[in-house]
């Protein structure tokens, strides 16, 4: 598990700098309006959260009844931005090897 996690926060990372390089002019609007819009029109919410750059905070929404999912960043300013969106949301938790790998 935290090895998938490490993974997820790595590529909510990347989406959080690729963010900055696209300057998300039109997917952003006040955190309180986005989590509204998240929750109220796709049953979404949090599932997880880390710090990006530049103390960007990257946030993943999901349904477990629709499987929907949002990636987040709210910027120090509480303007939160739409990363990346999909469908087909599972949560999965995966064991760590134990032992010897020889």
């Amino acid at each position: 598990m935290a090895i998938r996690m490490t993974i997820g926060l790595g590529v909510m990372a990347l989406g959080a700098h690729q963010l900055d390089a696209q300057q998300a002019g039109g997917n952003c609007a006040p955190r309180p309006v986005v989590l509204e819009r998240l929750a109220d029109g796709y049953g979404e919410t949090r599932q997880s959260i880390g710090l990006g750059g530049n103390n960007q905070v990257v946030e993943v929404f999901a349904s477990h009844r629709t499987g929907s999912w949002t990636i987040t960043v709210t910027r120090p300013d509480g303007m939160t931005c739409l990363v990346a969106a999909g469908n087909a949301f599972e949560r999965v938790e995966e064991l760590l090897p134990t032992g010897d790998p020889a």
